[in-house]
């Protein structure tokens, strides 16, 4: 088997994931081409999305809330804030507002009133 200028390893069995940039195993990779984040940072473009979900939840349908950049404590408040609106439970996991049943209205005018910018994401 030959190989092309175009080609490169991009796994291999015995090192894992390969770095693109210097050809060495990601876990040992010290070029300037590899970019960390810092701890407890989220990526987020400043809008809140609410969807819908039912899927692994046997049938039961949830309204999920992400895109927060506030911190823990703050998220937690909003949280608490929301659950009481909606009159039902809920919970955070991985910085998702996770509410019991569709709300998606009553939130979205929620959020809008306390100055989030709002989208309904999904269907």
């Amino acid at each position: 088997m030959t190989l092309d200028d175009n080609s490169r390893l991009v796994y291999s069995t015995v090192s894992g994931r390969i770095c693109p940039s210097c050809g060495r195993p990601t876990k040992k990779c010290s070029c300037k081409g590899r970019k960390q984040k810092p701890q407890g940072v989220t990526e987020s473009d400043g809008i809140i999305r609410i969807g819908r979900e039912k899927k692994g939840r046997k049938g039961k349908t949830v309204t999920t809330i992400s895109g927060f950049n506030e911190a823990k404590d703050d998220l937690k408040q909003i949280a608490k804030n929301l659950k009481a609106k909606c009159g039902t439970g809920g919970s955070i996991k991985n910085r998702i507002v996770v509410i019991q049943g569709d709300h998606r209205q009553i939130i979205q005018s929620e959020l809008q009133r306390q100055g989030f910018k709002v989208k309904l994401a999904g269907g």
